[in-house]
């Protein structure tokens, strides 16, 4: 009886075996294309950050230019005879 179970456990660990080596190469697949879809969304998630980022730094910035512009002009037209 200690045979037949061990036949049992045997074949039932043989089909296991090969229903993994079948549906591995669909598994590994998958698991790449949604690792893909993932990585891609998390990209442009994070470049759409980046962008408002730089548009908010460089507007900052083209005030500041905008000022310095306008404070010049009027400190040469002070200094004009």
């Amino acid at each position: 009886m200690n045979d037949s179970n061990d036949t049992t456990g045997d074949k039932s660990q043989d089909l296991r075996s090969r229903l993994k080596q079948f549906t591995q190469p669909l598994v590994d697949t998958i698991d790449s294309k949604l690792r893909d879809q993932i990585d891609k969304r998390v990209d442009d998630r994070v470049e759409e950050r980046v962008k408002e980022l730089l548009t908010a730094r460089l507007s900052v910035l083209e005030r500041a230019l905008a000022d310095f512009d306008r404070e010049i002009r009027e400190l040469k037209e002070k200094l004009k005879p």
